[in-house]
């Protein structure tokens, strides 16, 4: 296969590589420096020193999430009649999953049709002399990319609808053990938690792909990862795209920190670099905060989106060709997308959604010290995912898939061998555990067959709902056959690194009574998602009044 290991992304030296050299924002386009990441001006290191805004970190914005999503949605529409060959000798192939896990797909729904899901992928590493001129890191030269931006695009079975989670770069996960399939190089799986984006470089983006399907549980069907310097020449190639502030603004401090972003107030279309500038914009816009870099990248994203459905220009046989030459070369692909037509099949399925249709969304999460870790509503909002439910509420009278009409990645174990530990999480802020749950619902399990069945009393956790948690793949389907005994819904079993074995927790809607009565399923995307609609063309990022000019 050919291979791109070391990709481009928009934040500048050592973005989340801890090398004391801060990127989050540019040092080369513009003539800035960081924004404020991981490691400078704005920010802290592993030694424990704080970043001032540590606060309002709380959602690590997709840096590429506008170019990659627009061009897998519209970028290679036309490039199939377009020197065909040589577009094709332009696109990177990398494999898919390198992971020894695998996730299996999803039931079709009646019409046979399944979902789609594809990860997009930027790394910091800056590996060409045009990427180093764009900002590149130069003291991470050579070193292992990173990850650091992850985003999960979601079509449903019927493609009448789009999610798109992204993951913060720093989320602190477990990694899979992951083999290259270029030089059979073994990564074993991390020690503990680590930062998400080290992924990469553990034999390439087939292991973010496998770390993504160990934590999410959601089976993902391919992959794009899109080169730093081809932000700037895509961005150019489709003219630009619109944006508006509510004030002046120049993103630049007295210090000289900043993208060096500098519009008026207004609406304008910019590409290119002062696209780059728009994307790596903290200072200037809101608070400051990653959570407002965020936002104006959404916006941007949403009005791109907009743009290539809508804009004439694209006809263009020249804007179609310049496209289709610097989108095939700055993409890094599985061997699934490896051909012009692949990709202009995948693009057609994607443009079949409307712009309303489309929801973005961060994964919840909360601090860890100077990292962040997935939440509950990280595990909801996974959960609406993998069961195809439209995070628009649009579809919110599908019912929670039975268990039996899943298909674990494994067969469960005979029940008399397959052992389960049962605790009692049915603690609530105002009631105390319901005395002798966790074993009573363990003497149903014996009961029906589940011998090695057995109440834990050590721990006591709280659970709002009876859940069924497992380790790994490889119980999969005993957690599926646990479920199913006892009645609980398929949106109640789920893969946590929280329990060696087969857990089951009864929660508090199982206080009393032998019998388990589902409630009925919660369909609503989190708040903490922070969901943004496709097509609010209304948007306008606030202008911090520190940061305007007259």
């Amino acid at each position: 296969m050919t291979r791109s290991r070391v990709q481009g992304e928009d934040d500048t030296v050592g973005d989340g590589a801890d090398n004391g050299v801060d990127g989050g924002e540019d040092n080369g386009v513009g003539g800035g420096t960081d924004d404020g990441d991981d490691n400078g001006v704005g920010g802290g290191d592993e030694t424990g020193k704080r970043r001032p805004h540590r606060p309002n970190r709380r959602r690590r914005a997709l840096r590429w999430t506008a170019v990659v999503l627009a061009v897998v949605l519209a970028g290679t529409a036309g490039a199939g009649y377009l020197y065909y060959e040589h577009l094709n000798d332009n696109i990177k192939k990398d494999a898919l999953n390198l992971g020894d896990n695998k996730i299996a797909e999803p039931t079709p729904n009646a019409a046979g049709q399944t979902p789609l899901n594809i990860l997009v992928i930027g790394s910091d590493a800056r590996d060409s002399e045009e990427n180093q001129e764009l900002g590149g890191a130069r003291e991470t030269f050579g070193s292992p990319p990173l990850a650091d931006v992850q985003m999960l695009v979601h079509l449903s079975a019927d493609r009448s609808n789009m999610s798109v989670v992204s993951m913060p770069r720093d989320t602190l996960l477990e990694i899979p053990k992951c083999t290259d399939p270029d030089d059979g190089e073994v990564y074993p799986a991390s020690e503990g938690r680590v930062m998400t984006n080290q992924s990469l470089g553990r034999g390439g983006p087939g292991c973010t792909v496998a770390t993504w399907q160990e934590l999410t549980g959601i089976h993902i069907d391919h992959f794009v990862m899109v080169d730093f310097a081809g932000v700037v020449s895509m961005a150019d190639a489709i003219g630009g795209v619109p944006v508006c502030v509510d004030a002046n603004i120049h993103s630049r401090d007295s210090q000289g920190h900043g993208s060096g972003l500098k519009l008026e107030e207004g609406t304008h279309s910019v590409k290119g670099e002062q696209a780059l500038q728009w994307l790596r914009t903290r200072y200037g816009f809101e608070d400051g905060s990653d959570l407002a870099r965020a936002k104006a990248q959404h916006m941007y994203l949403n009005s791109m989106v907009r743009m290539l459905r809508e804009n004439a220009t694209l006809s263009s046989p020249n804007k179609l060709r310049r496209l289709a030459e610097e989108a095939t070369e700055a993409l890094t692909v599985d061997p699934g997308l490896d051909t012009v037509k692949n990709l202009y099949d995948l693009s057609d399925e994607l443009r079949k959604v409307e712009p309303e249709r489309i929801t973005m969304t961060t994964m919840p999460n909360r601090y860890v010290g100077e990292r962040v870790e997935p939440t509950e509503d990280a595990e909801q909002l996974f959960r609406l995912v993998r069961e195809d439910i439209a995070l628009d509420g649009k579809d919110a009278e599908k019912k929670d898939p039975a268990p039996e009409t899943k298909a674990p990645a494994d067969p469960a174990a005979p029940d008399d061998e397959m052992a389960v530990q049962v605790r009692n999480g049915t603690r609530t802020d105002d009631l105390g555990a319901a005395p002798g749950r966790a074993n009573t619902v363990a003497g149903l399990l014996v009961e029906q067959g589940f011998a090695k069945a057995v109440a834990d009393p050590s721990v006591l956790p709280s659970e709002d709902r009876t859940v069924v948690r497992y380790p790994s793949a490889d119980l999969e389907g005993d957690a599926w056959r646990v479920a199913k005994s006892l009645g609980i819904p398929a949106s109640s079993v789920e893969r946590s690194t929280d329990v060696s074995g087969v857990t089951l927790v009864v929660g508090a809607d199982w206080r009393e009574d032998t019998a388990y009565r589902a409630p009925e399923a919660d369909n609503e995307i989190p708040e903490s998602a922070e969901a943004l609609n496709g097509a609010d063309d209304s948007a306008c990022m606030h202008v911090n009044p520190a940061f305007t000019w007259s």
